[in-house]
């Protein structure tokens, strides 16, 4: 897993992030043993108690499970799952269309951006 950690946001929050973007995109798939803390927070060059807040915030959600022999599994739930990708993806064209509209974009140009865009992929 790749991580981007920006000094103007507190860390865990863009830990959190980060790792549901990885959940949704099945960087860890449902049901998978999640990576130890330490070895986490290595790879993201935090702290292993910032670390342990953002996959306790997972927990509260029940996306990610503790089993105490086992230690941390992602959840087999895959509408939750499903359901999480649809809100980030929401959050995502929502601040798209502010930033078209930011521009002095209509409706009618930001849909026609988008659907060359499509064609073009």
């Amino acid at each position: 897993m790749t991580w981007n950690i920006q000094p103007d946001r507190p860390v865990y929050l863009q830990l959190i992030e980060q790792l549901e973007l990885a959940l949704v995109i099945g960087e860890y798939p449902p049901g998978t043993r999640m990576p130890a803390v330490r070895e986490l927070a290595a790879q993201a060059g935090v702290n292993p108690n910032t670390m342990q807040r953002a996959l306790q915030e997972l927990e509260s959600r029940s996306l990610v499970l503790t089993q105490r022999t086992a230690g941390r599994t992602v959840t087999q739930d895959a509408g939750m799952l499903a359901q999480l990708r649809g809100k980030m993806a929401q959050t995502q064209v929502n601040d798209f269309w502010e930033s078209m509209k930011k521009l002095g974009l209509s409706a009618q140009e930001i849909v026609e951006l988008i659907r060359r865009q499509a064609e073009e992929e």
